[in-house]
């Protein structure tokens, strides 16, 4: 009879001698990995290079802990070009190549790659992954899915419409842009209303779930005279930035959202993560797995620090005067 002793002696047997990646990798091809970019359509960036800023940072990540494009890793960068719904044929794609790692950006990308594959490592950036379902906790996430939320719930949403009201003391009324709930997406946050009650501030909820629902959004604001226009970080929010900002500037109405990248285009407020920051981050995860780690065991990352970011210019345009103490909290002031 084998004790249990020795059956853990044979299971640790077993994993040593199974192919792991790194020395698959090593002994046959590069280890090759996927970058699911549903952030902006790559027709918006500009230059010759057609990589998203954020996924820039995830590559310059990767080459300061030694992987280099093309000398001992393949990076291959996939975009849905703005429409969500292309996620399940892309992934399927990506799968059948095959790949050794898939990073992701937001909700849907993270449900639809867990979706194509329960056996390649899936490193998801932004979405709250146990919200979600995809992971078990945050300190042992197991499966084959691990990452960095920037999702931190109702505290980040109501420290965000803190600022907001300190720099608007009259709003009421704010715009919220976010998808409808579905699979998809969290539903809507009875807590994150309250909080906003709690400034004296009333949500209402703009729904846009693709690019071609932002006109249509625009005449709802329109009809609902906003103070001030706010939203979810989302990957679909962030690649129409330009869209929203345009509109709230030629209705003189505010913006406020998570990310610094807005207020750089115009928005009046960010309160939130740096981004490229959490991608370049995410390298380590990426890292840690092509050497042989298990996705599963690798603890969520959540955010401990987060930028306020004020454009000033923006203020100016607006005939806002925002208050010396306001400015002096800021990490940084657009001028």
């Amino acid at each position: 009879m084998i004790d249990r002793r020795s059956l853990g002696s044979i299971a640790e047997l077993l994993w040593l001698i199974a192919p792991h990646p790194v020395l698959a990798q090593r002994a046959n091809r590069l280890p090759r990995i996927a970058r699911i970019s549903t952030e902006v359509p790559l027709a918006e960036n500009i230059g010759p290079d057609p990589i998203h800023p954020f996924s820039r940072a995830l590559v310059h990540g990767l080459r300061d802990l030694g992987w280099v494009d093309g000398r001992n890793v393949i990076i291959e960068h996939r975009s849905t070009d703005g429409r969500p719904e292309r996620l399940g044929a892309l992934l399927r794609g990506v799968v059948g190549l095959p790949v050794d790692v898939i990073v992701t950006g937001g909700s849907a990308a993270a449900l639809a790659a867990c979706r194509a594959t329960s056996t390649i490592p899936i490193v998801a950036i932004g979405p709250s992954l146990v919200a979600l379902g995809l992971a078990n906790s945050f300190a042992r996430p197991g499966g084959n899915v691990t990452g960095l939320s920037f999702d931190t719930g109702t505290a980040i949403v109501g420290k965000r419409l803190e600022w907001l009201k300190r720099a608007l003391p009259g709003a009421r009324r704010i715009a919220y842009i976010r998808p409808r709930p579905s699979a998809g997406q969290l539903p809507w946050s009875a807590e994150t209303a309250e909080a906003a009650r709690a400034l004296g501030l009333e949500l209402t909820l703009v729904a846009a779930d693709g690019p071609d629902d932002f006109d249509a959004a625009f005449v709802e604001m329109l009809r609902q005279r906003p103070d001030a226009i706010s939203g979810v970080d989302s990957p679909l929010n962030i690649g129409n930035r330009a869209r929203i900002i345009e509109f709230a500037a030629r209705e003189r109405v505010p913006v406020v959202f998570g990310l610094r990248q807005f207020t750089e285009a115009g928005a009046l407020i960010s309160y939130g993560v740096n981004l490229p920051e959490v991608e370049r981050r995410a390298a380590l995860y990426v890292d840690k797995i092509l050497k042989g780690a298990k996705p599963g065991e690798l603890p969520i990352e959540q955010p401990t620090r987060f930028e306020l970011v004020i454009n000033l210019k923006t203020a100016a345009a607006l005939g806002l005067k925002l208050s010396q103490e306001l400015l002096l909290s800021a990490d940084e002031v657009i001028t």
